[in-house]
């Protein structure tokens, strides 16, 4: 008889790695210790934003800067005061300064966020400024806004910045150059408009200034004030905060752009990556949860005449002493940066503005501007001025290039940045890893960028009549009351109590409940258990995560999508438009500057200029304008060519040389003559040209030399120079001629 033992079916053994006897065990258990390990740091992280938001915000002057910075004014002390300053960027060590470079001026939004975001990293709009030598002073802000003032002293002490850093670089080649980042971009300029005696080119870094334009589809945010039937809102704000506005309100619009993004995905990547993220995060949510204030007669300026009645580039806005803010006062070059990526200011609103000012390209011309546009293909707002690689790439390349620009002549550039390849020649005359180069651009090519129809623009004029209606209704019958009932007690406890500073708050250590989180997440760390990579759990959790996420990307896109057809179904209606007085008989409604008389008084004279000095000059001017007359067809310039320009300059002796600011005077003069007549200008040349056959040719050399930095002449560009040759070699001798006779 067999033994029973003998004949039992032997039992599977389990994986001997596994405590579990189920397959996946192994993996649900590694996988439930990292998720719940991922929580309680997670929790910790956001004890500690809640703390350094907390500790930040109790700073008399709290910033995100990077960089050691010295108080040079302090707004508050001028006549009329603002909670504005002046710093000056210390130079890092290492880092060498060149007195004779310009300064540049870094002007950071108020727009509900603290100051400091355009040198919160090293790699930032300041740091590239430092790296290229130039001199680097910063424009912040107070949380607290001076009791009364407005946006005109704001601009008033800006002036006053901006001439406190030219006085102190006497010694500099060109005036400031300013860099206004979003809500500072429209500032500067307004600024600038009525100093433009004062200031040096102006970048502006997703700045809007043509608040109505866009395209269908996109951009939600300009359909703000008509959704909530105008800016009565905005004065109820500031009467609940007793004369304060909340710059939380602000934050809390950027963030319903995109409900994926805040409600899960910022927080998802962080619990996902809760071992490396945390750093990041932390840096940026500092400025992200440390609103800032405004006082309710600003931010109802900025919402009555910018966002809802679009008064800025079409020269309604008037100083308190009467002068028109009028953009075409500006003479210095206007850099625009703007990404196709960016919802908050799309490339429609940061160019549309030139649109409302000029018809067509040649009026840019004629008054004087010039005008350098950079389109980037994918980059959000805030990484117009924060990304770290934008910033060595776009904004490093502008600050290298800033003197170029400041030479241009007048007109509309697109600003184009390559990379070098082994087909760029003369690569040693290229700074970095970059070639800047300048298109010639027309008005044709900002329509193409898309744009609103006469239609959308009358739907938005009535969105403006309704909101001065009822603006008018709520001064007349609620704000009495409501600012009876309010007072400075309630209007604190307002602004704590607002969740976007709430939900920072609740996770410091001024939560009894969260004190205990900090051991917690230590002992964590001190037993961390990761899941593996290829863990399938994990790989569920990434599923439902994108699932969640493309849910509430699909609520927000057809919340927007009912937010647009709403508008123009309610400010479209004929009905609407005949009850807010817009006449149907009316072919255009989008605001439009008016004429200048003084200015066309202006620009007669100045032609009537040019015209006597066709046949005047020296041999540097002669030298220009072949040089304009040879490149002139191909409406393109690259950096090669300006760096060819400053080493002929280091060469010339010192007697010779023609500082920046002049020979920018010879550039926009002998680029206005061809245009005037364009072979009497090129005839004239030998008139200019001494007699002396040696300084001819020498500087026909280096005519050469400046044109052969891009490499090979096209077929039209060698035929003008050889024309160029004939003339600078002059007529033939007349001693030949005599003896032929």
């Amino acid at each position: 008889m067999k033994d029973r033992s003998e004949s039992k079916v032997p039992e599977k053994s389990a994986n001997p790695t596994s405590p579990w006897p189920l397959p996946g065990a192994s993996d649900l258990l590694d996988y439930w210790v990292d998720a719940w390990q991922r929580s309680i740091l997670l929790l910790d992280v956001l004890r500690q934003r809640g703390n350094n938001c907390v500790e930040h915000n109790a700073r008399e002057a709290p910033n995100v800067l990077s960089f050691d910075a010295e108080l040079v004014r302090d707004g508050r002390s001028l006549p009329r005061p603002v909670n504005y300053g002046l710093v000056r960027i210390i130079p890092p060590k290492g880092t060498s300064i060149d007195p004779s470079k310009r300064p540049f001026i870094v002007f950071d939004p108020r727009a509900g966020h603290g100051p400091g975001i355009g040198g919160m990293k090293h790699d930032s709009e300041i740091g590239v400024a430092l790296v290229a030598g130039h001199p680097c002073y910063f424009v912040g802000f107070l949380p607290d806004p001076v009791p009364g003032q407005t946006i005109e002293d704001v601009c008033e002490a800006e002036a006053r910045f901006v001439e406190e850093v030219a006085a102190r670089h006497p010694g500099a080649e060109g005036k400031p150059c300013l860099i206004g980042n979003c809500q500072a971009g429209w500032q500067i300029m307004m600024m600038s408009a009525v100093h433009p005696e004062r200031v040096g080119p102006i970048m502006l870094a997703g700045s809007p200034l043509s608040y109505w334009a866009g395209v269908h589809g996109k951009n939600p945010m300009r359909y703000l004030g008509g959704l909530l039937a105008g800016t009565w809102l905005t004065s109820l704000a500031g009467d609940l905060g007793h004369g304060i506005f909340d710059g939380a309100n602000l934050v809390a619009n950027f963030e319903s752009l995109h409900p994926d993004n805040t409600y899960w995905k910022k927080i998802y990547n962080v619990y996902s990556k809760v071992d490396t993220e945390p750093p990041r995060f932390l840096e940026f949510e500092k400025w992200w949860g440390s609103p800032v204030l405004l006082n309710a007669e600003e931010m109802q300026a900025i919402a009555d005449q910018l966002f809802v009645g679009n008064k800025l580039s079409s020269g309604e806005l008037y100083s308190s002493n009467g002068l028109r803010v009028d953009l075409r006062n500006i003479k210095s070059p206007i850099i625009v940066f703007c990404s196709w990526g960016d919802d908050i200011t799309p490339p429609q609103q940061a160019l549309d503005w030139i649109l409302d000012l000029y018809d067509h390209e040649d009026e840019i011309v004629r008054a004087g501007q010039t005008i350098v546009y950079c389109l980037h293909q994918s980059i959000g707002h805030l990484g117009i001025f924060v990304s770290g690689k934008v910033a060595t790439k776009e904004h490093g390349e502008f600050a290298q290039s800033m003197d170029m620009i400041d030479l241009m002549p007048p007109g509309l550039y697109e600003a184009v940045i390559t990379g070098i390849d082994e087909n760029v020649e003369n690569p040693e005359l290229v700074q970095g890893s970059y070639l800047f180069s300048l298109e010639t651009r027309t008005l044709d090519d900002i329509r193409k960028l898309g744009g609103n129809s006469p239609e959308d623009d009358r739907a938005f004029a009535t969105a403006a009549r309704v909101s001065e209606i009822t603006q008018g209704v709520y001064s007349a019958l609620m704000r009495p009351t409501i600012r009876a009932m309010v007072t400075e007690t309630s209007a604190e406890l307002t602004r704590r109590s607002h969740p976007n500073r709430l939900r920072f708050e609740m996770f410091a250590d001024e939560n009894p409940l969260m004190r205990p989180v900090a051991d917690w997440a230590g002992s964590v760390r001190g037993n961390r258990r990761t899941a593996s990579p290829d863990n399938p759990f994990l790989a569920f959790e990434r599923m439902a995560s994108d699932m969640i996420a493309s849910g509430l990307e699909m609520w927000g896109k057809a919340r927007d999508a009912a937010t647009e057809a709403f508008f123009f179904n309610t400010y479209g209606s004929p009905i609407l438009q005949a009850m807010v007085g817009l006449r149907a008989d009316k072919t255009s409604v989008s605001p439009r500057i008016g004429r200048d008389v003084a200015r066309e008084a202006a620009a007669k004279q100045a032609a009537i200029h040019l015209e006597q000095r066709i046949d005047q000059g020296g041999l540097i001017e002669a030298a220009v304008r072949a040089l304009i007359y040879v490149r002139l067809p191909e409406g393109k310039v690259d950096e090669r060519g300006f760096a060819a320009l400053k080493q002929i300059s280091t060469e010339l002796p010192a007697a010779k040389r023609v500082g920046l600011a002049g020979f920018k005077v010879i550039v926009k003069e002998q680029y206005l003559i061809p245009l005037l007549d364009s072979e009497r200008a090129i005839v004239a040349l030998s008139k200019l040209l001494p007699e002396d056959h040696r300084q001819c040719e020498e500087a026909l050399a280096l005519v050469r030399r400046v044109l052969a930095a891009r490499g090979v002449l096209p077929e039209e560009g060698a035929r003008r120079l050889k024309r160029v040759e004939a003339m600078f070699a002059g007529p033939p001798p007349k001693v030949g001629r005599d003896k032929a006779a």
